[in-house]
């Protein structure tokens, strides 16, 4: 009965109100250090937020406007809202009041249409933290003086939340896919001695560009990876890439229409990358740092051989375009296109566990080969190189250096135990020498 008379209400309001403005549905995206309350509204509208205390709860003002059906509830893991509750205010106007957990800091604005939804009034709300992630245990080992650390790869899963990528021919959004393969990218490489992977984005809730290259600067990574599934009007096209940041544009059409399209990240969240202020010139600095951008054509490059052991490459060199989430100018980037979720077959292989899988040690091997080659001083796979010379071999050079011949072969992925006289191999450092 409640729900047939809160139909009747939302009809006869219609008809009264014909100018008013519809608040069609509501989405509750929680970060670690922020919540997204999404209003799906039929048009732009006036609104105006305010704060009240003793309990905290925001409060949102919205002219002429109506709800038309109950909004969703946030979930119970959320840090910072407790219930989103409204209520007609002078006959015309709609209040609605987020009830909070604690006080918040908040901010609204408004987005116009795109190809996924119309138009939408956003509140962000973000708490006063500012540890989140240096409490971690990543951070104190990297702050930790006087003893080797692991090296840190920051691995972020691309788009999520509000903005959700591409989206293949059975629904399967890329926000998803990715954050899939991310985190069994993590396990391989948390796996691997010496190495130690941090996730960006954890779950599904959006962040900006610019705040993914701060975290992982906070995290003090050693090599940010930016994971994403491309797409394309054309549903055979299909094949792995590896990009990094071009200065220079986009080294190819196909390119520059993938970097555009996956800068419109921001624009979709709401930033855009047209301020220029203090903060944002520069993390948006270029990757000028010439060792930076060599160091990450020499991982894109490693990563991309790697890839092509397990399917089909797009490109089969490494591509450079515009990114801005590449450019840190201090951390080695690359951004890796999967596949083509817009191609059926390939994203049958994304949904695959076992083909994930197949791909994060195909990447692993490119990331253990650069950071065998390259580790970072003070990290535990900095390694001495030692000239075999006569009489040696690959037991006696463990013994030698206090490692296992297993970690001898695997290092150097040697397939046995042969060796010859002048061959050059890598000795890791343990934590005893």
């Amino acid at each position: 009965m409640r729900f047939i008379l809160f139909n009747i209400f939302v009809f006869l309001s219609s008809l009264v109100f014909a100018e008013a403005v519809t608040i069609d549905n509501v989405r509750v995206w929680a970060a670690p250090d922020s919540t997204r309350v999404v209003f799906d509204v039929s048009g732009p509208v006036e609104h105006q937020l305010s704060m009240l205390k003793a309990p905290y709860r925001t409060v949102i003002d919205l002219k002429q406007s109506l709800m038309t059906k109950a909004p969703i509830q946030p979930g119970t893991d959320d840090k910072y809202l407790q219930a989103i509750r409204s209520a007609a205010r002078n006959d015309k106007d709609l209040r609605i009041v987020l009830d909070l957990k604690k006080f918040v800091k908040y901010k609204s604005f408004q987005l116009k249409p795109n190809k996924e939804y119309g138009h939408r009034l956003v509140i962000d709300l973000y708490g006063t933290d500012t540890d989140e992630v240096k409490t971690s245990e990543v951070q104190e080992e990297v702050t930790a003086a006087n003893r080797p650390r692991d090296v840190i790869i920051a691995i972020d899963a691309g788009h999520g939340g509000e903005d959700p990528g591409a989206r293949g021919p059975s629904g399967v959004y890329e926000k998803n896919v990715v954050l899939d393969i991310s985190k069994q990218l993590v396990d391989v490489i948390n796996r691997e001695r010496g190495m130690r992977a941090v996730m960006i984005r954890k779950g599904d809730y959006y962040m900006s560009l610019r705040k993914r290259i701060n975290t992982a600067r906070e995290y003090k990574a050693d090599l940010f990876m930016s994971v994403h599934a491309d797409a394309f009007r054309d549903p055979k096209v299909h094949g792995s890439s590896v990009y990094v940041l071009s200065k220079k544009g986009a080294s190819s059409e196909a390119a520059k229409w993938l970097a555009e399209s996956e800068n419109a990240s921001d624009l979709i969240g709401g930033v855009s990358l047209d301020d220029k202020d203090d903060v944002l010139a520069s993390v948006l600095l270029d990757l000028s740092q010439t060792a930076s951008l060599e160091a990450s054509i020499d991982i894109a490059d490693r990563v991309l051989r790697g890839l092509k052991s397990v399917g089909k490459v797009h490109k089969r060199t490494v591509q450079s375009a515009g990114f801005a989430v590449l450019k840190s100018p201090d951390i080695p980037s690359i951004l890796i296109e999967t596949a083509f979720i817009s191609n059926p077959q390939e994203e049958r292989k994304l949904l695959s566990v076992g083909h994930r899988t197949n791909m994060a040690n195909a990447i692993m091997v490119g990331l253990r080969g650069y950071f065998r080659d390259f580790a970072p001083e003070g990290t535990l796979l900095a390694s001495r190189k030692h000239i075999i010379e006569r009489g040696e071999t690959l037991s006696t050079i463990a013994q030698h250096y206090r490692v296992s011949t297993d970690t001898l072969r695997r290092y150097n992925d040697l397939k046995g135990d042969l060796v010859r006289v002048g061959q050059t191999i890598s000795i890791p450092r343990s934590s005893g020498t």
